[in-house]
């Protein structure tokens, strides 16, 4: 448990989470999870989008970056901050704020992977709170156990595959570790991360219910702002831009799986 100051200075904590730009394989419409695939250019210009919109918001400062180590996040992060005249902020990269392993699945098409194994089922493994898509084999390429960026992480921690609530326990951690204690000192943090590593934040930061969090879609390249209180409970929460854009941002990413 996050223990918490009794008072806090006068600024307001704030927060920044922003979903890295389209993928090479969002493009293609398949699940990526772990597997470290480059920024499509729809998604570099995402990112530099989302930067300009940081950079321009009134009484919004980057003091510090947290990423995950997979390369669509890095760049998102790198070019936003580049884009909002912040390029030289600490960055801080963690496989804890990595997207959802999705086990078996990545790869996969996903309207492909609907059609054969059922609309219900496929949400179930993308969306809901508890259940696991099938596990990936231990000698896979997609096995995080194989791959040398994470050759300091100690094996049981690193996952076959995960369901949401997974990712809640592995990255609730770093965010009170980490993150929370930059808030409290007054420091604008932007988080840049996955859509389920940021549904997963937003779930513990919002207090969103297991049977809630099913329907929340992130959209990608749209920084969405929490200003806080001195307990890091939400005063306030939006995204930045045309709120039109972010809808149809969103609904895309529903659409995805058909």
């Amino acid at each position: 448990m996050l223990l918490l100051p009794a008072r806090y200075p006068a600024d307001v904590p704030t927060l920044v989470l922003l979903r890295h730009g389209q993928s090479a394989w969002n493009a293609e419409n398949r699940f990526t999870g772990w597997v470290d695939v480059d920024l499509a250019s729809a998604g570099e210009d995402e990112a530099r989008s989302a930067g300009e919109l940081i950079g321009a918001a009134p009484g919004i400062v980057v003091d510090v970056v947290h990423t995950s180590v997979l390369t669509r996040a890095v760049l998102t992060a790198d070019l936003a901050l580049a884009a909002a005249g912040r390029a030289f902020v600490p960055v801080r990269r963690h496989w804890r704020l990595n997207e959802r392993h999705y086990g078996a699945l990545q790869g996969l098409d996903k309207k492909e992977t609907a059609a054969q194994h059922g609309a219900e089922q496929v949400k179930a493994w993308r969306r809901s709170y508890s259940t696991r898509p099938p596990a990936v084999a231990r000698d896979s390429e997609h096995h995080p156990a194989n791959d040398p960026r994470y050759r300091l992480v100690p094996q049981s921690a690193l996952p076959a595959a995960e369901c949401l609530e997974d990712v809640v326990r592995r990255l609730v951690p770093y965010y009170e570790d980490s993150i929370a204690p930059e808030l409290l000192s007054g420091l604008t943090v932007l988080v840049v991360a996955h859509g389920n590593s940021l549904r997963a934040l937003e779930k513990q930061i919002e207090h969103i219910s297991d049977e809630e969090i099913v329907d929340l879609e992130i959209p990608t390249g749209a920084p969405r702002v929490y200003e806080l209180d001195g307990t890091l409970q939400v005063r306030d929460a939006y995204y930045l831009g045309d709120p039109e854009k972010v809808r149809e941002a969103a609904e895309a990413v529903a659409r995805q799986a058909g």
